[in-house]
């Protein structure tokens, strides 16, 4: 297992469907500290809080019969869309090259959603990502789980 180090200056966004905290390590790697210096939270209520209808219904070809369509998942769709609202922050930032390495933490889903968003400019600056829920944690417990991945 390799051990992930945190250099001096790399930012760390740890990020979930609703909130992403930016954080920037004012230490070195052999003794982080991490800080926060800008968040971001997203209004995500359950998707039977987001949809008025009921699901929709087809006709099935050559029959009288009707089916069920899909509901559609709004709380998953606005996970996504501030999944693309993080990796457009974060093209603008390493467009203005305001940081040289990135370590994203996010659960997979997220993770991933984020990861098809990304430009070329932020990817090539990504050091390591971690598939992990850490929003809700307090800095010092997300320095433990970055120096434990």
């Amino acid at each position: 297992m390799t051990i992930l180090k945190i250099e001096h200056d790399a930012w760390i966004v740890v990020a979930d469907g609703e909130k992403a905290l930016f954080l920037r390590n004012e230490g070195d790697a052999t003794y982080p500290n991490l800080q926060v210096f800008r968040q971001m939270h997203d209004d995500n209520p359950a998707t039977r809080d987001q949809g008025t209808d009921r699901p929709g219904r087809m006709p099935n070809i050559g029959g009288n019969h009707r089916s069920a369509v899909e509901e559609t998942d709004w709380h998953r769709i606005e996970k996504e869309r501030f999944a693309t609202e993080i990796a457009d922050r974060l093209y603008k930032l390493a467009h203005r090259d305001q940081f040289k390495k990135l370590i994203v933490v996010a659960p997979p889903a997220v993770l991933g959603d984020m990861r098809k968003e990304f430009h070329k400019e932020v990817s090539d600056r990504i050091i390591a990502e971690v598939p992990k829920t850490l929003t809700n944690h307090p800095v010092d417990q997300i320095e433990k789980h970055l120096l434990a991945a």
